[in-house]
């Protein structure tokens, strides 16, 4: 299935990833990035099976699982950022992830209109 709310989930994943993998190498605690790794792969994984859902209100709280998830990655990348622990390009993270949290909101509103 081609969802471009799938592959935006999917593209920011592999950013994380290899965000996480930078910042490992760095030798710091990575108790924070850990958490953002958890929640950031989360929400294409939850995406996912909302395509694949067995009802409409499946699909809408997997959808709504997914909002949760980004909203948290949000949290941890502002934190991250904030704190200055590791130099990165966080603004393009929290870009990608809001422009996620604004598919979601859209696919979540539109799936309740249409129920």
């Amino acid at each position: 299935m081609n969802s471009p709310l799938l592959e935006k989930s999917l593209d920011f994943a592999t950013d994380i990833v290899l965000f996480y993998e930078a910042f490992s190498k760095s030798r710091k605690d990575t108790t924070i990035v850990k958490q953002l790794l958890r929640s950031a792969t989360s929400v294409g994984a939850n995406i996912n099976e909302a395509i694949y859902g067995n009802s409409k209100a499946d699909f809408i709280s997997k959808l709504h699982i997914s909002l949760k998830e980004t909203s948290e990655s949000i949290y941890w990348l502002t934190l991250l950022k904030r704190t200055k622990l590791f130099e990165y390009d966080f603004d393009c993270l929290l870009s990608l992830a809001d422009e996620i949290k604004r598919m979601l909101i859209s696919s979540i509103k539109t799936a309740k209109e249409n129920k």
